[in-house]
């Protein structure tokens, strides 16, 4: 496929060459514009491609709910089966990556790859996601455009050489973009790429993501319109009573996130156990799925019909009770068999079903202090966003800007939070964490952790030591610090055990007492409340105890014996060596 683009690449870089040289911020802001472009028309192929896959396969383009009945029950198990197959074979053969909802693969490559992203990706997700929505796999796109925007990031980044510390803003760039021009919400779009992908705030990463997402959600807005993509109801709070029920409706969505990521994950191990070949795994869910939609179409696709229907409050309280399970199943099957596609329109569809049986349940019990389930509903759908993805901002103005009314962020704010800590509190790990974590791979703040723990203290420490004994005078003390230019000097007893540590800033207060010089020694001033490590411990122990202690240097022992020291500077020496063989490894 590089081959292929070869040539276009090539023009590409010897136009960029003979454009003017401005400074790397204009530079980044110009490849944004670019990342905007193309990741717009990006989710606007991808929904295009979507619909003719629906069409291909039951010759109607629109929305379940208005045609299920007139599709024969085989075809409707065989359908979503044909379309499984299709999946497994264009990931199995095409590209691994594409499996599954994305937003972790990209997350992974910003840790450990600085954002790199094989140019296939792209390709193969939006054909594998949109066989698979299009078939009726019970999952969203807004994961797929996420990683497909990211892919187009990275490889502008990659096609115009840009330095390895600035291609993770350009992944971000991407992905604000997808979800921008996927929901018609650029604010949205920005915060949820500095929220979940980056975890960046700084000015660098903020200007050229806002570019990006405000460049698609304009070309979204020209091919489909500035609507919301949602119908939502006008939105007023009743009585302030309901200040009371929100934070229930919080509670309730933080359990049922936990619920349906619990479920995923315990979907994806079942399936793992069959003994069927991969690629054929998402036919399977394909057939089981066509048996769930005989019953309740309302989860085919991404399930936005049944979602607008539970907002203009003309679902039962049984059938809204009824499709959160169903949804969790169907989504659970389509993920845990090797489909492809996002979680983010499932979160969104529990959400929604969620709110408004609880709304339904209090408009029986308090009909004059409380707003139409409908209400309810839009609330929950960012309290289980928030619950799953444990990113309550990102929650908060997707909502807000599906909705453009101010009255519903107060409850907004208060169901988000309470989700999120909710969920947080009872389970660690977002849902897209999560999928790291299964994998060994544990990311925080940017770090991939998993790295330091597996290098070892006695690989990295200094064996070099600079050490006095106990009875040592101050005198001596100093003319040790001036003449070993140590940063710190390790006091041992007379079984060579260590008892103590003195730094330079120990002895200052006491330098210009010359009468002391003889009298103290270094067990008076010795720092003998220590943290040390050992030969075995892993570097993450040892910088998490770094870190918690407000040191940069550790001392290494064994059995009380002096060994060496483990600087903090070690650590990350360590780190990056560790990252550079891997990536030689994966080349």
């Amino acid at each position: 496929m590089y081959r292929l683009y070869s040539p276009f690449i090539r023009i590409a870089r010897h136009l960029w060459g003979r454009l003017p040289r401005f400074n790397r911020h204009v530079t980044t802001l110009l490849l944004a514009l670019l990342i905007g472009v193309l990741a717009g028309y990006g989710a606007v192929l991808f929904r295009f491609i979507i619909r003719s896959i629906q069409w291909l396969f039951y010759q109607n383009s629109g929305d379940i709910l208005h045609f299920a009945g007139t599709i024969p029950p085989h075809l409707m198990i065989l359908l979503p089966a044909l379309g499984g197959l299709i999946v497994g074979l264009l990931v199995h053969f095409g590209a691994r990556e594409a499996k599954g909802h994305g937003v972790p693969e990209v997350m992974e490559a910003v840790a450990l790859r600085d954002g790199f992203i094989r140019k296939r990706v792209a390709v193969v997700k939006i054909l594998a996601s949109a066989v698979c929505i299009g078939s009726g796999g019970s999952v969203g796109r807004e994961g797929p455009i996420v990683q497909i925007g990211s892919s187009i990031g990275s490889s502008v980044a990659q096609v115009f050489r840009i330095p390895h510390i600035h291609m993770k803003t350009m992944v971000g760039c991407g992905a604000a973009a997808g979800i921008a021009a996927t929901f018609n919400a650029p604010i949205a779009g920005v915060l949820f790429a500095l929220e979940i992908i980056l975890a960046d705030f700084g000015l660098m990463s903020f200007s050229p993501v806002v570019l990006a997402s405000v460049t698609a959600t304009t070309i979204s807005r020209h091919y489909f319109g500035d609507l919301p993509a949602f119908i939502i109801p006008e939105y007023a709070l009743t009585s302030l009573w309901e200040f009371f029920f929100y934070p229930v409706l919080g509670v309730l969505a933080g359990l049922i996130a936990i619920i349906f990521t619990s479920v995923i994950y315990g979907a994806e191990d079942l399936f793992e156990r069959i003994p069927l070949p991969g690629w054929l795994k998402p036919a399977l869910g394909g057939a089981v799925l066509g048996v769930i939609f005989l019953r309740f179409p309302h989860v085919f696709g991404v399930g936005y019909g049944a979602i607008n229907l539970s907002l203009v409050n003309e679902l039962s309280f049984l059938l809204l009770f009824l499709l959160i399970w169903v949804k969790i199943a169907a989504t659970s099957i389509t993920i845990g068999t090797g489909g492809s596609g996002g979680i983010f329109a499932p979160s969104l569809f529990i959400g929604a079903m969620t709110g408004g049986a609880f709304g339904s349940l209090l408009q029986l019990g308090f009909p004059e202090i409380t707003s139409s389930s409908g209400a309810y509903a839009l609330v929950a759908m960012g309290g289980v966003v928030a619950g799953t993805t444990h990113a309550p901002i990102t929650a908060i103005l997707i909502l807000f800007e599906l909705t453009g009314q101010y009255s519903v962020i107060l409850p907004l704010m208060i169901t988000c939070i309470i989700a999120t800590i909710v969920a947080s509190t009872l389970k660690h790990g977002s849902i897209y964490t999560i999928k790291l974590l299964r994998r060994g791979v544990h990311i925080e703040t940017g770090r991939e952790q998993n790295v330091l723990r597996r290098l070892k203290v006695e690989d990295s420490m200094n064996r070099s030591l600079f050490t006095i004994q106990e009875g040592t005078p101050l005198q001596e003390i100093i003319e040790t610090f001036k003449n070993q230019n140590a940063p710190y000097l390790h006091v041992t007893n007379a079984r060579g055990e260590l008892t103590g540590i003195i730094s330079f800033r120990d002895i200052r207060p006491i330098l210009q007492e010359e009468g002391l010089l003889q009298l103290i020694i270094a067990k008076d001033i010795a720092t003998q409340n220590l943290v040390t490590v050992t030969p075995e411990d892993t570097l993450q122990e040892a910088l998490d105890r770094m870190t918690s202690q407000g040191v940069n240097q550790l001392p290494v022992v064994t059995n009380g014996k002096l060994l060496g020291t483990l600087p903090e500077c070690n650590i990350t020496a360590a780190y990056s060596q560790a990252l550079v063989r891997r990536e030689i490894e994966e080349a």
